[in-house]
């Protein structure tokens, strides 16, 4: 009874347009008042104990190093960089959108951002040089979305705070993962393009190959700075977020100088807005993750799931179809942030590895990005490139099943995330 009271209230309200944070915070109301211990002082003091956390330090500072590397020059250097390596094969401008997620993945932490600055610079070259334009556009939205699951990502940092989960392990286990996403995206990349007829560009020569590497050299030290850093040891993933921020604002200062005080500024306006909307919505789902404790929800769902704990595939195959469902309808965080405080129990309970668990499970969530009809990174490649969603569809789908495939190898053999993962970690 309590489990369907929060389900129809939470659901309820966001199909009334409520907005996800107001609605977690009327579904936790309802189960207050349902188990008769509605206070305001109780709720207030919930809200602001949800985001009093040092993990969630590193989403200002990671948004504010994404923010920079976008205005600062260093997103363009790794695209001139991929350019001057892979520009000439054939399909080579896609190979390029591919290299350069992977590496724009390993800076920003952000799929929107990563995918609008894919589709503003390359795709006029790709139409320029007659490239088919619906598998153009669903290759880079497909290519923004690695960014979740490769260190830093934003999402990784919400669902270790969410699951309780170690991010730095969270971060680690995510390199191979991401690496398998884009080698996937080569694959099919390589099968649709090879009966097209588009320009081949000339081969740069080692002079330029050695200016495109200079000059994004500093780019490219990021990724291995926080990587490195949180390997050995040398600073946990908030701290990085603050060298990240602190490395970038350099970089664009001092070195490219195309970081302006006045740019500078819209970039701290713009990160405080983002940090506002996601800080309410962490706090919001916290309130609403305790009181699913308090209500025994967990035990509720283990209860309806309970033939299923003694056979953990299963059960993950279940859950999987469950948050991908949830994720055509729902964006990324809300559903890290909904759905993980109901399933984590189960999956402890079942002997899954939480950090297997987080990682697939925001893999999965990434996924739900390019498909319509709410997929964000789907849209704003579309608004950005001026396409229509249903072109883009089209040229997706390709890409879209080789994820699915891609997921339902993890969910059947978790031996490809844990065994890289513990190697890294060592």
């Amino acid at each position: 009874m309590t489990l369907i009271l929060f389900l129809t209230v939470l659901l309820g309200s966001i199909l009334l347009g409520l907005p996800v944070a107001f609605a977690l915070l009327l579904s936790a109301m309802a189960l207050m008042v349902q188990m008769d211990m509605f206070s305001a002082n109780i709720l207030a003091q919930s809200l602001l104990n949800g985001v009093d956390s040092f993990p969630l330090l590193a989403i200002p500072f990671f948004l504010v190093a994404g923010e920079v590397m976008s205005v600062g020059g260093l997103s363009t250097r790794i695209v001139r960089l991929a350019s001057a390596l892979l520009g000439h094969r054939r399909g080579g401008l896609g190979y390029v959108a591919i290299f350069t997620s992977v590496l724009l993945a390993g800076l920003s932490g952000s799929a929107v951002a990563d995918a609008a600055a894919l589709v503003s610079i390359l795709y006029p070259m790709m139409k320029k040089a007659g490239y088919p334009e619906a598998p153009s556009m669903g290759l880079m939205a497909s290519g923004g979305i690695i960014a979740p699951v490769i260190p830093p990502s934003l999402p990784l940092i919400i669902m270790g705070v969410a699951g309780n989960i170690s991010i730095a392990k969270l971060f680690i286990g995510g390199i191979v993962p991401g690496l398998m996403m884009g080698m996937a995206l080569v694959i099919v990349w390589s099968i649709v393009i090879r009966k097209e007829d588009v320009q081949v560009f000339k081969k740069a020569d080692k002079a330029e190959r050695r200016a495109a590497f200079r000059d994004g050299i500093w780019a490219l030290f990021l990724p291995i700075i926080i990587i490195g850093g949180i390997r050995f040891g040398i600073f946990t993933p908030t701290e990085a977020a603050v060298v990240a921020a602190v490395y970038a604002i350099a970089v664009s200062t001092l070195v490219y100088r195309e970081l302006t005080l006045a740019k500078f500024y819209q970039v701290l306006v713009s990160a405080a807005r983002s940090t506002s909307m996601v800080m309410f919505l962490v706090g919001s789902a916290m309130v609403a993750a305790w009181l699913i404790t308090v209500a025994q929800l967990p035990q509720q769902l283990a209860e309806m799931l309970g033939p299923l704990i003694d056979h953990p595939k299963l059960l993950m195959a279940t859950i999987m179809i469950i948050v991908l469902l949830v994720g055509m309808v729902m964006d990324l965080s809300p559903t890290i942030l909904i759905l993980v405080p109901l399933f984590m129990p189960i999956v402890k309970m079942a002997g899954i590895d939480p950090v297997y668990f987080g990682l697939v499970f925001v893999i999965n969530t990434s996924i739900g990005l390019i498909t319509p009809p709410v997929g964000t990174v789907l849209n704003v490649v579309c608004g950005v490139g001026k396409v229509p969603m249903s072109h883009a569809v089209k040229g997706l789908l390709p890409f879209l099943l080789v994820y699915l495939l891609l997921l339902a190898l993890f969910v059947a053999f978790p031996s490809i995330i844990i065994v890289p993962m513990n190697l890294l970690i060592g």
